[in-house]
């Protein structure tokens, strides 16, 4: 099972990190490069997927990353319309920060069933939304407001929120493309609180930024956006 990689990155002093590829940003004349790039790095994961998707073949897009990766696939959905059966397991994500039914319940219902049928392991996560310094994707398109990057202790009660409700993992994100990435001193209250693998994305630049991330107590870092502009930081996430 995934997860179980998710709890003993959580149980160990090793961290991990995942790479996110958008099908709609990701140049596919350099998908083979690139998968090749992070399979001879440390990176421990995959995610596909992002708030919108007009790519059609999900499933082509996935295959085709399948063949190529050493590295679990992991679904990151932007919608109940992002579930295919090529992958290793699906964020089962709740926009717990927002108050937009829609992304709270409403995504989860509709595609519940298909995952289920389909044998998806399913890792349900807690996702907060967190101020990055400009309005993302996904802050526009679920119609929610991120919380402020000061309000410490609302992020706070959001996770334990979270895990009281019964999610396997926390996500604290900026979102793509965010100019600011979740603030270290944040990542250490929230992991100081809670008892589940924590992960947090948006905004991370460089291999210093995501120790740092690493050091104040994310479980997992996802990475994105940066490799979109230069695949060069992975020639620096070699493996171990």
């Amino acid at each position: 099972m995934i997860y179980n990689k998710f709890l003993k990155l959580y149980n160990s002093k090793k961290k991990g990190i995942a790479v996110l590829i958008d099908p709609d940003s990701e140049n596919t004349k350099n998908l083979k490069k690139k998968i090749k790039m992070i399979n001879e790095s440390s990176v421990d994961f995959i995610f596909v997927g992002g708030s919108t998707l007009f790519l059609k073949e999900l499933d082509t897009f996935l295959k085709k990353i399948k063949s190529l990766s050493e590295k679990p696939v992991i679904i990151f959905p932007g919608s109940a319309l992002q579930v295919s059966r090529y992958c290793d397991a699906i964020l089962f994500l709740s926009l717990i920060s927002g108050r937009n039914p829609q992304f709270l319940i409403g995504e989860q219902v509709s595609s519940a069933m298909r995952i289920k049928k389909l044998g998806i392991e399913a890792i349900p996560t807690g996702y907060i939304l967190i101020e990055s310094g400009r309005t993302t994707s996904v802050e526009f398109i679920s119609n929610t407001r991120a919380i402020p990057r000061d309000k410490h202790n609302i992020v706070l009660s959001h996770a334990v929120c979270g895990e009281l409700l019964g999610f396997k993992s926390i996500y604290l994100d900026g979102g793509s493309g965010a100019i600011y990435p979740v603030p270290d001193d944040l990542i250490k209250k929230v992991k100081k609180e809670i008892k589940i693998p924590l992960i947090v994305g948006g905004g991370i630049r460089s291999i210093d930024e995501i120790k740092r991330k690493q050091d104040a107590g994310a479980d997992i870092v996802v990475i994105g956006n940066i490799l979109e502009k230069d695949m060069s930081l992975l020639k620096n996430l070699k493996g171990g």
